[in-house]
């Protein structure tokens, strides 16, 4: 085998994960190609010690701690497809060539599906997001709307109240039952359910069908997510539904159902953040490294 591990994708998880087994002296390559799902955001906040820097930065520290060890070889490139072979994986990117290791780590994260709203996409990270642990505080307790993608949504609008005055805007995706409308009212969440046509100006100012615009400092919505690559899938990997989508299925050493194959971070979790994406890296290097001793795959 040309190496010990594969890592597929290498942000935040895919390099934690990296890290352990480059510290067990293993011979790990790195594919990524350079697509963080955080690449949006000026600023990353909620992680001890990275507090408010930029993710970019954070990313590229990272990269440079881990490349000092003379075991890591790294690849800007995207895998395309993967096969088990009798003593490992053999690895196809996109530029043509082909790698081969003892076991396969899927870190490839998630692709977030927003809203098809005029003005949303384009303001995604800047003052329209998805976590209010990572951005709620920078808001200043400003006025704070919530735009629903499912009945899910009600539990981002029954958080955010300790951020700020928040607005509920149902956008006929659903109707709040009326113990639900109690709740919000407990919370002392504006319910609005008009149509929203498109948000825009500096910030995230949310303009209604009727014609209404309502001042926001920060839009909060909850998109669908989904494994980046389809490595998982093609591989025969299970999965799992959760409650924003379906995320690969591990153990507690993270490998998967298929022998030989592990998968940490955001495509491995119902919910992500760069601090959790760091934690189950160490998770699933440490997992893998003990499987090269102990486990006969």
């Amino acid at each position: 085998m040309e190496y010990d591990v594969i890592i597929a994708g290498g942000s935040y998880a895919g390099m934690s994960a990296g890290l352990q087994l480059a510290r067990a002296r293993r011979k790990v390559l790195v594919i990524d190609a350079g697509q963080r799902r955080n690449r949006f955001a000026a600023s990353s906040h909620g992680f001890l010690g990275q507090d408010g820097r930029a993710p970019g930065d954070i990313a590229e520290d990272a990269r440079r701690q881990l490349m000092a060890y003379p075991t890591v070889q790294w690849v800007a490139d995207t895998v395309t497809g993967a096969c088990k072979e009798a003593d490992g994986f053999s690895l196809e990117t996109v530029s043509g060539d082909r790698y081969s290791a003892q076991r396969l780590l899927l870190a490839t994260g998630v692709i977030d599906d927003l809203p098809d709203v005029e003005g949303l996409a384009q303001r995604w990270g800047k003052s329209v997001f998805h976590c209010p642990y990572c951005h709620g505080y920078e808001l200043d307790q400003g006025p704070i709307g919530v735009l629903a993608t499912s009945e899910m949504s009600l539990h981002h609008a029954l958080m955010l109240p300790d951020w700020g005055p928040t607005t509920f805007f149902t956008n006929g995706v659903f109707e709040p039952a009326p113990e639900q409308r109690a709740s919000l009212a407990q919370r002392g969440v504006t319910l609005v359910q008009e149509r929203v046509e498109r948000i825009e100006g500096d910030r995230a100012n949310v303009v209604l069908a009727d014609g209404r615009v309502v001042l926001i400092d920060g839009l909060f919505v909850l998109p669908r997510t989904r494994v980046a690559n389809s490595l998982a899938a093609s591989l025969g990997c299970a999965f799992e539904d959760g409650p924003l989508g379906a995320f690969i299925q591990t153990d507690m050493t993270r490998e998967t159902n298929v022998a030989g194959v592990f998968a940490c971070g955001d495509a491995a979790m119902p919910f992500g953040s760069v601090a959790l994406a760091v934690g189950d890296g160490v998770r699933a290097g440490s997992g893998v490294h003990r499987s090269l001793i102990f486990s006969a795959h």
